[in-house]
């Protein structure tokens, strides 16, 4: 009998290069149609990260978002949104956004909505609910099948179930865009 133990990056990448490759074409069709600001879909991205606890997602910063000012003062600003920091306003509104669609998505309520349509346009706020659903669904398959074995500046899970942060990260991976 085959051994029925395959690694977990096996079954995702390995086993399905096809289903990989379309999930980068969605989001690369995504990147090429935004009208938000790079940083801010960072910010919220990083955000829904943590949520999901995938180490290569809050491991990894996208280049084009660095260029957009992103910085990691920035990034340690999302662990308390509604502290005082560099976060703009529309910034905070779509970190808070991020955060309630990958915690407890029925909460997203009228007063939230009313906040979104304070900073932005009905288009601009449908470009975060997809990017939210983005990012919560492949973050999650990403900490579900992170085999623990590569190493992420994130660091390694905690053994007493501590959750890992995006923040404070001192050399994150930059990634560039994929179509930059």
């Amino acid at each position: 009998m085959p051994d029925q133990t395959v690694r977990a990056a096996d079954r995702r990448e390995a086993s399905r290069p096809d289903l990989m490759a379309a999930m980068m074409q969605m989001r690369e069709a995504m990147k090429a149609n935004q009208q938000l600001p790079d940083r801010l879909v960072e910010l919220m991205r990083l955000r829904i990260a943590f949520r999901n606890q995938c180490r290569p997602c809050m491991s990894m910063r996208y280049e084009d978002a660095i260029q957009d000012g992103l910085t990691e003062d920035l990034v340690c600003a999302i662990e308390h949104p509604d502290e005082p920091s560099d976060l703009t306003a529309s910034e905070r509104v779509a970190v808070r956004f991020g955060d309630k669609f990958a915690t407890n998505h029925l909460s997203i309520g009228p007063a939230d909505h009313a906040a979104l349509a304070e900073h932005f346009s009905p288009a601009e706020i449908a470009e975060l609910g997809v990017w939210a659903a983005f990012f919560t669904g492949f973050g999650r398959m990403g900490a579900v099948f992170d085999n623990g074995e590569a190493a992420y500046p994130v660091g390694p899970r905690d053994p007493e179930g501590r959750p890992l942060t995006p923040w404070g990260v001192a050399a994150p991976i930059v990634m560039s865009a994929p179509n930059s």
